[in-house]
């Protein structure tokens, strides 16, 4: 991983672009705001690596809340 200013961007577009095709680039911006930058064809796969459905959210919320509850009433009981 390579961290650069825009202005670095700007002015090295094309090694930048070149680096990109086999990692990622973030670009920073002022103090908080920072880009990454990642060859087009890499992206999906990366992304697909760390997916999960809404459905499994959901049902890892609800696992969580019920955990929750259940700790709650054992106290209440104890």
């Amino acid at each position: 991983m390579v961290v650069i200013s825009s202005a670095e961007l700007r002015n090295n577009m094309k090694k930048y672009l070149d680096i990109a095709r086999t990692e990622r680039v973030i670009i920073q911006r002022g103090r908080d705001e920072s880009f990454v930058l990642v060859a087009q064809n890499n992206a999906p796969e990366a992304d697909l690596t760390r997916a999960i459905t809404v459905d499994d959210v959901i049902d890892r919320v609800r696992e969580g809340l019920t955990q929750m509850f259940e700790r709650k009433e054992a106290e209440r009981i104890a």
